[in-house]
């Protein structure tokens, strides 16, 4: 099968010769151009040969202007609609067209973005966010608002230039924050920009992020492909997801357990994940962000591990 053949099947839930395969890191690269991003991701998945390229985007929600911190009301009402072409999401953006340029035809590549909440909290409003649920609910649900019609108009920019599919990472577990916050606060600006996108993007992924998910809380996101940190203690096996869930579920390698060990280690985790996940509705990748010293030979003996179950 060829890599586009057994996406397709696999989201089809058709038997395949076996479950697609990826990996990926965070390369650190987001104070350079796009078109150097592009190339470094290029590189990564044309030298591993993965079934489909997650690319990474490191590039920053904007700060509005004139503020260096979001910590009141009043600067939660400077959060305001933009052009994603006018940050530097649009390195993004040039990266997306290059690597769409050299895909085409040959395998499906999806864009990463972070939930509205999370794009608030990893700058924005950072250390405040958790105040302002408390001081400023209802501004802080408006600006949530406008941060999810801003994602909104980039998505739908990424996949209309080629992206097949957008994976959002969402903070949807006990160990990020707390479910009254996630189901008043972060789901719906969450479920917002899933539904805006849903008919665009074949490979639409939740990534449900950190420890003890909310399983049950995000099922109903309308997407494709469900991605956790399933070899995490407190979260569901994939197993348990492919029961509450007729998506296809991703994962299987033990993010967390692929460093600072030796390469049988790496192909076991990788024969363990194949176990794990069945031979229908799986996609077999790291549970979250792998870390960016993996020794090279063990992830190219990871993948050569994977590829070899269709043998």
């Amino acid at each position: 099968m060829t890599k586009i053949e057994r996406i397709d099947a696999v989201l089809q839930g058709k038997s395949l010769d076996r479950p697609p395969m990826s990996m990926w890191y965070h390369f650190g690269n987001q104070h350079a151009s796009g078109e150097k991003f592009a190339a470094i991701a290029l590189d990564w998945f044309e030298h591993y040969d993965f079934d489909f390229l997650k690319l990474m985007n490191d590039y920053f929600y904007p700060m509005p202007e004139g503020l260096e911190e979001v910590k009141s009301a009043a600067d939660l009402g400077r959060i305001a609609r933009f052009e994603p072409e006018s940050c530097d999401w649009n390195e993004q953006l040039a990266a997306i067209r290059i690597v769409a340029e050299r895909l085409k035809g040959k395998a499906y590549f999806i864009d990463t973005v972070f939930d509205p909440w999370q794009s608030l909290q990893r700058s924005i409003a950072g250390e405040h966010l958790a105040n302002l649920v408390k001081t400023a609910p209802k501004e802080l649900k408006a600006a949530l608002d406008v941060a999810a019609d801003n994602l909104i108009a980039y998505c739908q920019k990424a996949l209309t230039l080629g992206a097949s599919g957008i994976f959002m990472s969402v903070l949807g577990s006990e160990s990020q924050l707390d479910r009254g916050v996630f189901l008043e606060f972060a789901k719906p600006a969450a479920m917002k920009v899933f539904r805006a996108i849903a008919s665009l993007g074949r490979m639409n992924t939740a990534h449900i992020h950190g420890e003890r998910i909310y399983t049950d809380d995000v099922l109903d996101f309308p997407v494709a492909i469900m991605s956790w940190e399933d070899r995490t203690a407190g979260n569901p096996s994939l197993a348990e997801m492919k029961a509450k869930w007729s998506g296809v579920v991703m994962g299987g390698i033990d993010n967390d357990r692929v460093t600072r060990v030796s390469t049988a280690f790496c192909r076991q985790n990788v024969r363990e994940g194949l176990r794990l996940g069945g031979s229908s509705r799986f996609i077999l990748a790291n549970g979250c962000s792998i870390p960016t010293w993996l020794d090279p030979h063990a992830l190219a003996a990871m993948v050569e591990t994977a590829k070899s179950a269709g043998a």
